[in-house]
């Protein structure tokens, strides 16, 4: 019969194992050589840092755990990709808990920018603080968060513009075109950049005129919307099939766009308990970068989606 003594030397060593994996466990890096010249001063707008969790510990409310994804490797991920600037963007599994943003960009220095997550109860000494280290945007994650209500979409939308309108900031969104349509004409009106993430959630398979695209591409056109031409989740099983969604978009106003890896690739469908750890997708994110001059064949918008862009937007 197991004696308590066992019973806490086996949670122990189970605890060990499950910080060992976590503190050690690698974020993919490209395995493909990059095979076109990217500008200097470009800018992959669209990462994530997760920390050693017994320094930056996650939300409780979280819906996944993932595996860390230090600096460290980010640093090489982009040495790889040839780019100088970064984006760090607070994921859900952190709430509106941003040290572990922040400490990503102390970490890349002048280079990084950041975007955090905040609620109601945020202060805005705080937002004064993340100011001054380089955060210049707020994300609303509804997607991850199986927020679809059109409703509870706009409220939150229009929350977030007023609170960031006066700091030259702008709205993150990760939603999908259900919600981009439902909110077109808050997004038409706002007084601050709004952002869509990952093409909005486009599935690649459905091509551009499944519904709400038209609406993306018109607040593009207008404009009234900027969007990352990222790809989310793990490795799509065609990633040819978001060339008309990217050139669709980039013909539309190709000022508007930026790019971005989605490094280091959570797993957040996976399936798994919210707190039963979560390897990240292994994605080559060389191969996702050469698609870049398949959507975009001309070198000088391609430095707009890579350098111009990111610069308005995140101010470097």
């Amino acid at each position: 019969m197991l004696t308590r003594r066992d019973i806490l030397l086996g949670a122990v060593a189970a605890g060990a194992a499950v910080h060992l994996r976590t503190s050690f466990a690698k974020a993919s890096q490209p395995a493909t050589p990059v095979n076109f010249d990217v500008p200097a001063g470009a800018c992959d707008c669209h990462t994530h840092i997760h920390g050693d969790p017994e320094k930056f510990p996650y939300f409780t409310g979280r819906i996944y755990t993932p595996e860390t994804a230090l600096p460290e490797e980010m640093a090489a991920l982009h040495k790889a990709l040839r780019m100088q600037r970064v984006v760090i963007v607070t994921p859900s599994v952190y709430g509106t808990d941003n040290t572990a943003t922040l400490f990503g960009m102390r970490a890349r220095g002048a280079d990084a920018r950041g975007v955090a997550v905040i609620d109601s109860k945020t202060p805005e000494s705080e937002l004064d603080s993340m100011g001054r280290a380089g955060v210049c945007g707020v994300r609303l994650n509804l997607s991850t968060g199986g927020t679809n209500d059109p409703v509870v979409g706009r409220r939150r939308f229009q929350e977030a513009a007023e609170r960031v309108k006066t700091r030259n900031w702008h709205v993150q969104m990760n939603t999908n075109l259900a919600m981009v349509a439902a909110i077109k004409d808050l997004v038409a009106a706002s007084p601050v950049p709004v952002v869509f993430d990952h093409f909005a959630n486009a599935r690649a398979e459905l091509g551009v005129q499944q519904p709400g695209f038209a609406e993306l591409v018109e607040l593009v056109r207008s404009g009234k919307a900027w969007v990352k031409i990222s790809i989310s989740g793990g490795p799509p099983p065609d990633y040819p099939a978001f060339a008309p969604l990217a050139r669709a978009l980039i013909a539309a106003n190709s000022e508007r766009i930026v790019w971005g890896t989605n490094w280091p690739h959570p797993n957040s469908g996976s399936g798994r308990r919210a707190t039963e750890l979560t390897p990240l997708f292994q994605v080559d994110d060389g191969l996702v970068l050469n698609l870049l001059p398949v959507w975009a064949p001309d070198a000088a918008i391609r430095k707009k989606i890579l350098v111009d862009n990111p610069a308005k937007l995140y101010a470097f």
